[in-house]
């Protein structure tokens, strides 16, 4: 937002709690990857600029090339800012209260993405037994960051699909608790499979078209990882290997006995619907297109599956759990805007990120904002160019107010 604001001569500041970057630096694991391609990493005048357009950066990469957008951008950035408050101004605006005092502000844009409070089930992690060492995904580093033992691992989303198999193979007893979140192939018929869907215009399909409507933005994200070059994630074939898997996480009892549901096999069978679906689509394009590129593999067949019976509790203690990593998700906190801007559900109010509801206020990186891409650097350039037309178009007005 900030390089197109500059570009069209509006003066703004941009307020970062922290310092540019926080959540790259210092809340991700040690061996995280990107998911997407990297060719798929578009700011703007700053694409991806190495030698590995199919690859898939490191933490560390991704942040040398963030600094070398921030070099080419030099905001008017101030770090260690915290708004504490914002609230519409007497005489319209708004007044943003912060840790350093008092701004006024014609128009505000809201970049603070959606996933604010790292949130873990309450009853469940209060449960746990004194003597287990618990983290959030967002302050997981790597297996030797964390006591020595089993680690149970709450959630299957992108983050514990891959904490899980970071855990796997650095030889540690993993214990995972799935959660509802579909899984992916890696590559399919000789291309990455986030390249198919970007050329079959997955990425440019927009809320508003999506079947599904606004509840996609609830939707977990597909599990895959871009480690040692990209690979699937088949708990399946981590089952085979050892890793032991459990159904949804239901509670843990005043003994340290751990309780699940009985549905790790529907589960299990879900993702891999997911996956058989996206490939059938893949399928069916290249056919549309009449492409010749290698012939689709054999359907994939489950290599584990869940013995039959109820599923067993789990003793922490006797299984030697040390740790649990909480990969559950987070919850927004918008506790700080002042302002009638959210829906029914606690959601921005919004069109492609402008507040109809509250003239001059703007949304920027919320997943889904306008299309797949929003959250990501895929299409955060795309997203804020178009927002950043309405900021300029409001401004060039108040300016002709004034001056009338």
């Amino acid at each position: 937002m900030s390089w197109y604001l500059q570009r069209a001569g509006v003066d703004h500041v941009v307020l970062e709690r922290s310092e540019a970057f926080h959540a790259w630096k210092h809340e991700r694991w040690d061996a995280f990857t990107l998911v997407t391609p990297n060719f798929q990493c578009r700011l703007p005048e700053h694409p991806y600029d190495g030698e590995e357009p199919e690859g898939f950066m490191r933490r560390e990469q991704i942040l040398a090339w963030l600094d070398r957008f921030m070099e080419k951008l030099d905001p008017p950035l101030h770090e260690g800012v915290t708004v504490t408050r914002l609230r519409a101004g007497e005489d319209g605006g708004f007044v943003l209260q912060t840790d350093e005092g008092v701004l006024h502000a014609e128009q505000v844009v809201l970049c603070v993405g959606g996933y604010h409070r790292p949130w873990a089930p309450p009853a469940v992690e209060r449960a746990l037994p004194q003597g287990i060492h618990a983290v959030h995904s967002n302050a997981y580093r790597s297996p030797s960051a964390l006591p020595d033992g089993a680690v149970l691992v709450v959630g299957t989303g992108q983050s514990g699909a891959q904490i899980a198999e970071d855990l796997h193979l650095e030889g540690r007893a993993v214990h995972l608790c799935l959660g509802d979140a579909p899984r992916v192939a890696r590559r399919y018929r000789g291309k990455d499979v986030v390249t198919w869907l970007e050329e079959m215009g997955h990425y440019d399909l927009t809320i508003t078209d999506h079947p599904e409507g606004n509840a996609a933005r609830r939707e977990a994200n597909h599990y895959v990882t871009g480690r040692d070059g990209g690979r699937d994630l088949d708990l399946r074939a981590f089952a085979a290997q050892g890793m032991h898997l459990h159904g949804l996480l239901r509670r843990i009892d005043e003994d340290g006995v751990a309780h699940f549901d009985d549905d790790l096999a529907e589960r299990l069978d879900a993702a891999d619907a997911t996956y058989d679906r996206i490939n059938e689509a893949i399928d069916r394009y290249i056919e549309a297109q009449g492409l010749d590129v290698a012939e689709p593999p054999s359907r994939y067949t489950p290599v584990w599956t869940p013995p039959p019976g109820p599923p067993a509790p789990l003793d922490l203690r006797a299984a030697g759990v040390t740790s649990v990593v909480w990969c559950t998700g987070f919850r927004p906190d918008w506790s700080w805007v002042e302002l009638p801007f959210l829906d029914d559900t606690g959601y921005p109010d919004h069109v492609r990120g402008v507040v109809e509801g509250v003239p001059g206020l703007h949304v920027l990186g919320l997943p889904w904002l306008h299309t797949w891409g929003s959250g990501r650097f895929a299409a955060i350039a795309r997203d804020a160019e178009h927002l950043s037309a309405h900021v300029v178009t409001r401004a060039s007005l108040a300016v002709a107010a004034r001056a009338a």
